[in-house]
């Protein structure tokens, strides 16, 4: 049986051994222990795990800036997939984002993630081929 819960620090490495294991997930030093603890934390209820007999099987990450939210990391393994469990997890994140008064969500693929993009597709997702993303590493 699936369970689902919201994400707790406790469960960070079995959820970043998911993320290493999925295909089409690109992790950097965002995805390291401390900056997801401060992710989780300014996002409430918005990180959210399935879990069969206390493993780990589906995550998915989101954050909102006020006015969207952003979808990171959705995921769930291979031995899992195609149960629903991927459609479950976006539905809690929408509920979560409309209940916190957002009324658009973004999430990012890779143009190479053909099953990412296949998903998000066939759950009512629409590409936006028309934008561009920028992106700049920031010194610390």
């Amino acid at each position: 049986m699936i369970t689902y819960r919201q994400f707790e620090m406790k469960d960070y490495q079995a959820v970043y051994d998911l993320w290493k294991a999925s295909p089409g997930v690109g992790l950097s030093s965002a995805d390291e222990k401390d900056a997801i603890a401060q992710f989780s934390s300014r996002n409430p209820g918005l990180c959210f795990i399935a879990e069969e007999d206390d493993i780990i099987v589906g995550t998915l990450f989101c954050g909102q800036d006020g006015r969207r939210g952003y979808i990171h990391h959705t995921a769930v393994s291979e031995s899992h997939q195609r149960r629903g469990i991927g459609q479950k997890l976006v539905d809690m994140c929408l509920a979560e984002l409309a209940v916190q008064g957002i009324q658009k969500c973004h999430l990012f693929v890779y143009g190479k993630n053909k099953l990412g993009k296949l998903f998000w597709e066939r759950t009512g997702w629409t590409e936006r081929v028309e934008l561009n993303m920028f992106s700049k590493d920031i010194a610390k």
